[in-house]
């Protein structure tokens, strides 16, 4: 539906284009007749704009494979345009309304320039590192041996590129519990199950276990259908597979989500820019040690990245971490201790209002933190989790702000409440929400509350 929109939103561009060029032709050739003004056809665009998205869908665009053939896009794409073209050129002769000849045949040239343009970056994007980390499914396959051999022949045929098999489970000779450990140490984000009718048991287990760590199942069911809560049905290969989801379902306010993180962070590192230089400048001149403190913390699915902040403490912290065990305030695996000696007097005050979390701005650029999110753990903090319940806060990308954020922060003393209060936003996600949370975290941050 977005690839759509974004379609329909070119071609209408596309019109105004070729209106503006013959416009500008008529100032360099005065012999050319005068046109109409604009706003004389912008009724046109209620035939444009849901044709382009009519057009292109029915004639299969959006059933290419995702790293298309730019031959076969080409192919559809100037199909569409064609009829396009001839639509408008049919409505005007039917009103007995007249437009330039040169704006017809540029509104198809510049349909046709600027969908390609789109797809040949889309296609460069997904292409990159960053774009393959971004789509790319890192896959447990759990069956019959036969069965999974064919799923990864499908999936090598067919998704080549965009997947990544980490393992192959067969039930009948695997116990449930070594999935656990996959989905730990791989970063799994997908499992497939291809079950028989004598595995449901062992499917059950699956499927629970999946739904406490939120990693999504895909059953393939087509022999068996049945009606659970927070199940979708999809297509697999043009298998029908039924979805079992316990993390936010993505959608067009996952993309506006994207779309806002990507634009707030841009935004707030150009404002900081010279401030943030300021403070940099500062750690170094007070306390001995990097600028940035370099952390591997667990992300989406738990797979972990490097988190920066501006270093707050001593260079070696860290080896002084195991003295103040005894003193830690928080139960659970997390590691907190008011006025900690390690804390320089700067890094106090930049703590106090939250500076120290901004270089994580980059980290949102780079699509490994989100505006909005679960503050991300240490990774060896995470591996500490018993409770399998409690990692399904890594289901969705790790944030500067959240629900704990602007609950007081350090007066959450109980982590099974700092988890509460995540799996709360997990499970009521909005863009909305997402916003209220920004608008809130703001007198939070300015205050200092909570912030120690």
């Amino acid at each position: 539906m977005i690839q759509q929109g974004a379609d329909a939103t070119l071609f209408a561009v596309a019109f105004w284009l070729a209106h503006l060029a013959r416009e500008v032709a008529v100032l360099f050739s005065p012999a050319l007749p005068d046109i109409q003004p604009f706003d004389q056809y912008i009724w046109l665009y209620l035939l444009i704009i849901p044709s382009a998205m009519l057009l292109l869908k029915a004639l299969g665009f959006y059933n290419r494979p995702l790293l298309f053939s730019r031959r076969e896009t080409a192919w559809v794409l100037s199909h569409a345009v064609t009829i396009a073209v001839l639509g408008v050129v049919t409505v005007l002769f039917l009103r007995k309304q007249e437009l330039a000849r040169a704006v017809i045949f540029l509104f198809g040239a510049f349909s046709f320039l600027l969908v390609m343009v789109k797809e040949e970056l889309l296609r460069r994007w997904l292409l990159s590192k960053l774009g393959q980390e971004q789509i790319k499914r890192r896959l447990v396959l759990i069956g019959a041996p036969e069965d999974t051999a064919q799923i990864e022949r499908d999936l090598d045929a067919k998704a080549r590129g965009t997947v990544e098999v980490l393992a192959r489970l067969d039930l009948q000779q695997t116990p449930v519990e070594t999935l656990v450990e996959l989905l730990h140490e791989r970063s799994a984000n997908g499992v497939i199950l291809s079950a028989r009718h004598a595995y449901f048991e062992q499917v059950e287990k699956v499927i629970e276990l999946c739904e406490l760590e939120g990693v999504e199942v895909w059953l393939l069911a087509d022999f068996f259908k049945t009606r659970i809560s927070q199940t979708s049905v999809d297509d697999f290969l043009g298998r029908p597979t039924v979805v079992f989801r316990s993390a936010p379902e993505a959608s067009w306010q996952g993309v506006a989500k994207q779309l806002l993180d990507f634009v707030g962070a841009l935004a707030l590192l150009a404002v900081c820019a010279v401030p943030l230089m300021l403070v940099a400048l500062a750690v170094k001149l007070t306390s001995r040690g990097p600028v940035f403190f370099r952390q591997q913390r667990s992300g989406l699915n738990g797979r972990p990245f490097t988190m920066l902040k501006f270093r707050t403490m001593v260079s070696d912290a860290e080896q002084l971490k195991a003295e103040l065990a005894s003193f830690n305030e928080m139960d659970g695996p997390v590691f907190k201790v008011t006025n900690d000696p390690r804390v320089t007097a700067l890094g106090r005050f930049l703590r106090k209002w939250s500076v120290d979390e901004l270089p994580q701005l980059w980290n949102v650029l780079r699509f490994e933190m989100s505006l909005v999110g679960p503050r991300p753990l240490p990774v060896d903090e995470v591996r500490r989790i018993n409770d399998h319940a409690h990692r399904r806060r890594l289901s969705v990308k790790p944030g500067l702000t959240c629900l704990w954020q602007i609950s007081g922060r350090n007066d959450v003393k109980s982590f099974k409440e700092w988890v509460r209060l995540d799996l709360e936003y997990i499970d009521n996600w909005s863009l909305w929400l997402d916003v209220k949370i920004l608008l809130k975290t703001i007198p939070v941050v300015l205050t200092g509350a909570g912030a120690k």
